[in-house]
Parts: C-alpha cells; sequence; structure tokens
C-alpha cells in the first residue's frame, strides 16, 4: 500500500519508506516509539467549515476541544472516520477539536517508525475519502486561513527503550541536544510552507531558530511536564507539518537521535 517500486523491484526515487526502512533496521535495537498527532481542518463551501459566508468567526480560543453547534463542525465526520480507522486495524488513540474553528486532530501510535508511518498514511486516505460522503474537505495545508489563527501541524512525540526506562532524562536532553544540531536539515524536510506555519506565534518556535524546554508549547521541542517528574519518558518534535511525508519525519528523528545515542 505504501512502497511504490520500479518494474525491476528496487525502490521508486518517491518512495520514502525505502530509505526509512533501512534506518529503522540499523537501530531497531534502540526500540524507537513514535506517536503522532494529524492535525486537519474541514473546508466546505470553499471556506474554512463554520466560517460565515461574509466575514469571519469570533477569534479562535473557545473551539479548542469545544462542544455545541456554535463552536465545533465536523464532528460527524470525525466519528466516522475514528471508527473506519478502528475497524481497519489501525492504532487511532484519540482525537479532538483544534484551536481553530473547524480544525481537527486525531493521533496514531504509539508504534515503530515504520509502523506509525504506514498507518498514518492509510488514515489519511480514509480521512479524504470519508469526507467525501459528508460533502466536506479536508486537508493538510500548514496554514489554511492566513491571519491571527492556528496553523495545522504533526507533532512527532518520540522515545527510545533508553528514554523510557528509569534514569532516562539523561537520554531525552540528549536527543533534544542532538535535533538541535540538525535543525536546518530538519526544516527542510518536515513539509511544503513551513514558513507559514512556525512563525513564533501561535504556539509554535520560528523555522530558524531552535529551542526545547519543559511544557514549553513555544518551544521547537517540548519535554512534557510529567516527563521531568518522571524523569523518564518521551519529547515531542512540534516542528513538523500536518502536510509532512511521516516516512521522512521519522526517518530522520531515528537518524539524529539514535546515532547520538548509540
Amino acid at each position: 500500500m505504501c512502497e511504490v517500486m520500479l518494474v525491476d523491484m528496487t525502490p521508486h526515487p518517491t518512495n520514502t519508506r525505502a530509505a526509512l526502512r533501512d534506518v529503522a533496521a540499523k537501530y531497531a535495537s534502540q526500540e524507537s516509539w513514535f506517536g503522532i498527532e494529524q492535525e486537519y481542518t474541514f473546508f466546505k463551501n470553499g471556506r474554512p467549515h463554520g466560517f460565515p459566508e461574509n466575514g469571519f468567526p469570533a477569534p479562535q480560543g473557545g473551539y479548542y476541544c469545544g462542544v455545541g453547534s456554535d463552536e465545533i463542525f465536523g464532528r460527524d465526520v470525525v466519528e466516522a472516520h475514528t471508527d473506519a480507522c478502528l475497524e481497519a486495524g489501525l492504532s487511532i488513540s484519540g482525537t479532538n477539536a483544534e484551536v481553530m474553528i473547524g480544525q481537527w486532530e486525531y493521533q496514531v501510535g504509539p508504534l515503530g517508525p515504520l509502523e506509525v508511518s504506514d498507518q498514518l498514511w492509510v488514515s489519511r486516505w480514509l480521512l479524504y475519502r470519508i469526507a467525501e460522503e459528508f460533502e466536506v474537505m479536508a486537508t493538510l495545508d500548514a496554514k489554511p486561513v492566513k491571519g491571527d489563527w492556528n496553523g495545522a501541524g504533526a507533532h512527532t512525540n518520540f522515545s527510545t527503550k533508553a528514554m523510557r526506562e528509569d534514569g532516562g532524562y539523561a537520554k531525552i536532553i540528549a536527543g533534544c541536544e542532538a535535533l538541535g544540531k540538525k535543525a536546518a536539515l530538519h526544516i527542510e524536510n518536515y513539509g511544503h510552507d513551513i514558513e507559514s506555519r512556525l512563525t513564533g506565534a501561535h504556539e509554535t518556535q520560528r523555522w530558524d531558530q531552535y529551542s526545547y524546554g519543559v511544557s514549553d508549547r513555544g518551544a521547537s521541542v517540548r519535554i512534557p511536564w510529567q516527563t521531568e517528574i518522571d524523569q523518564k519518558g518521551y519529547l515531542e518534535d512540534r516542528r513538523p507539518n500536518a502536510n509532512c511525508d511521516p516516512y521522512v519525519v521519522t526517518r530522520l528523528m531515528v537518524e539524529t537521535i539514535c546515532s547520538e545515542l548509540a
């Protein structure tokens, strides 16, 4: 489903899964886990679902994890998509309404790098196909509405076996430092039009700066509060776009972090 081959059965140049397969095998002993938060935006009649025909809705804030027909648009599609993912055997672990009206998120994982990427790819197809049935369009555009509205990302949660074990916090810090050393490489490969989303506003760090911190949603990489308390756990790379290639993102994260921890 997710690999394209040439007639001689070698990987097609566009086959990013093949490159991930090699890297995942190289660092398999570190047991990398991923959880990817896929954000997306519904459009209906040429504008974000829930936007009035003229002008704009109320400023964002109340829509996040909201309830009520004045704040939430598209929940019927979300629930149908969730059911389809579960029936397909995908490890979808949650959904929620996002900061901008008409914007949603679902989470896939925790899984290994190949598994999480395959499942995210199939789940995206299911999202687009099911949205058809409700006459809405789902988009992974990184910044679907310009101005004071949140963009759409694919926050990527990552850990190795060593990070999850007692005393793993030092490994998490080492992972954050390793990501900083190759920040430009990751930004170049984290999705189309990333500069429009990573502006330093709307819970992002600027695309041309790198930082990490505990419970810091304005950092490039966030260390969860509970991870610091437990001194083990995972890190969250907040830079990938909603339209990122998960095979590329997971490959880069495994390669960058696991080579540092080896």
